[in-house]
């Protein structure tokens, strides 16, 4: 394989930038089990104040992650975010107004590899998020399992992150005078496997908690569609019935999230690696469907609101697919 090197002469913000995005892939990739790592090292060298004082901690603490976390408007202004947002580009565009008196839900599409739109948007101030939406404070849901690491939970916590516990989601929703907006990756982790370049299909058909949730609290739903997502890695090959996707689907059972195989560029070259390669995205946040809250919504309640999220999700794709790069015989695939 011929290996292309970057440019000696690249200037030194493009430098910098790349080296913010690779420690955020560190962070996603490595940084828990160092977390868990540190811990066991402490366990080992018989730190014992120490370990039990965290300990005592974590018991206190453990129901945070499911009710609003712990975010550090601090760690969210970090400088390093900014240049992780400048070396894709990513960049969030409003539709329309959401009126902060409301709470919403966010069903954010596709998943990605690894969430970049959602993180930069939704878990850093640098993207605008506060002024196009005042009064709103944004709640990114992820797998209650990483709030289980220690240390590591603390640190996710600090950029907003909270769990996407079904308690969770209810707890963020549940604030009376509204303001509050839960993020959600509708596909979850099972759509990660999918996250091809030009690939269009989203994980929603069976995916109705959200809608149930938002029925219950009252919440109106907000489809948001991040075009460029699927093109910041290549992936290995991994058609449905494959042996590797049967391999991966396993893995899913037995963990808990997927293992996507992706690869994409490097620091000083652009051959392999797995810093993400520069395409810009384009998070684009769709118009408010009003929900009427029902503490019994019936299955056909159900269906039917989850029905008019999809049409909106499609015409959202549809209205703006145009201005993003996405060719005009290209739709959406529901599955």
């Amino acid at each position: 394989m011929k290996v292309e090197f970057a440019p000696l002469n690249i200037p030194l913000v493009r430098r910098i930038q790349t080296l913010a995005v690779l420690q955020w892939v560190f962070s996603f990739l490595l940084l828990a089990q160092c977390c868990v790592g540190l811990f066991i090292l402490l366990v080992l060298a018989r730190f014992w104040l120490l370990v039990a004082l965290y300990v005592l901690w974590l018991y206190l603490d453990w129901e945070t992650p499911q009710n609003g976390g712990r975010r550090w408007q601090w760690v969210r202004n970090w400088t390093v975010w900014r240049y992780f947002k400048d070396y894709f580009p990513i960049k969030i565009i409003k539709t329309a107004d959401l009126d902060p008196q409301h709470n919403y839900l966010l069903g954010f599409h596709p998943h990605g590899v690894l969430v970049a739109g959602a993180f930069g948007n939704f878990c850093t101030n640098y993207t605008g998020f506060k002024e196009l939406f005042p009064g709103l404070t944004p709640y990114l849901h992820i797998l209650p399992f990483w709030f289980r690491c220690p240390f590591f939970r603390e640190y996710i916590m600090c950029v907003g992150l909270v769990s996407a516990s079904k308690k969770s989601v209810t707890h963020v929703l549940s604030r009376e005078d509204g303001g509050n907006a839960s993020i959600i990756v509708i596909g979850g982790a099972e759509e990660s496997l999918e996250a091809h370049p030009g690939n269009l299909t989203l994980n929603i058909l069976k995916r109705k908690g959200f809608i149930k949730v938002a029925m219950k609290r009252g919440a109106h739903l907000v489809p948001v569609f991040s075009f460029g997502e699927n093109e910041l890695f290549l992936q290995v090959s991994n058609p449905k019935g494959s042996l590797l996707r049967r391999v991966q689907e396993n893995l899913q059972k037995i963990l808990g999230f997927a293992v996507p195989l992706f690869h994409a560029r490097g620091i000083f070259q652009y051959s392999f690696g797995l810093v993400p390669f520069r395409k810009p995205i384009h998070t684009v946040v769709g118009k408010p469907i009003p929900v009427v809250q029902t503490s019994n919504p019936t299955q056909e309640d159900i269906e039917e609101l989850h029905q008019k999220y999809l049409k909106a999700l499609q015409d959202l794709f549809e209205e703006n697919k145009g201005k993003y790069g996405v060719p005009e015989h290209k739709s959406l695939i529901f599955t």
